[in-house]
């Protein structure tokens, strides 16, 4: 359990990191790469957190609940509130709830959650841990 978290862990971190270099000025990306990229890396990172959260769950069931979180996020853009659109103006709320919905957001949130699913997939089945990673 505890070398699951960590390697789970480890991937939540450096997809972070990858996340907060791509939005840097370190790295220059095409224009098209740098409007999905983060969005896609964000998705990544809900899957590996979904991974930490539900330690016995199917591959599939992360996958629908990283989704579903991801989604979820994107739709409450919507909502304009007060209160909320404080929130989003601080960096932690402007990394975790965004501002504005976007089809394409959904896209890249997809695509994103459906690496981890393969990667965790290809994980599981090359890294043998007792009750599996």
């Amino acid at each position: 359990m505890n070398r699951r978290l960590l390697i789970y862990g480890l991937l939540t971190l450096s997809t972070v990191g990858l996340g907060l270099l791509s939005r840097s000025s370190i790295v220059s990306f095409p224009d098209w790469v740098n409007l999905y990229l983060g969005d896609f890396l964000w998705g990544l990172m809900v899957f590996w957190l979904a991974c930490i959260a539900l330690p016995s769950a199917r591959n599939t069931t992360l996958f629908l609940a990283a989704l579903t979180f991801a989604f979820l996020i994107e739709i409450s853009q919507i909502y304009q509130a007060p209160w909320i659109n404080e929130l989003r103006h601080t960096s932690l709320g402007a990394l975790v709830l965004g501002f504005g919905f976007k089809w394409s957001d959904l896209i890249a949130y997809t695509l994103g959650i459906a690496l981890g699913a393969f990667l965790n997939h290809w994980l599981r089945n090359r890294i043998k841990v007792p009750g599996k990673l």
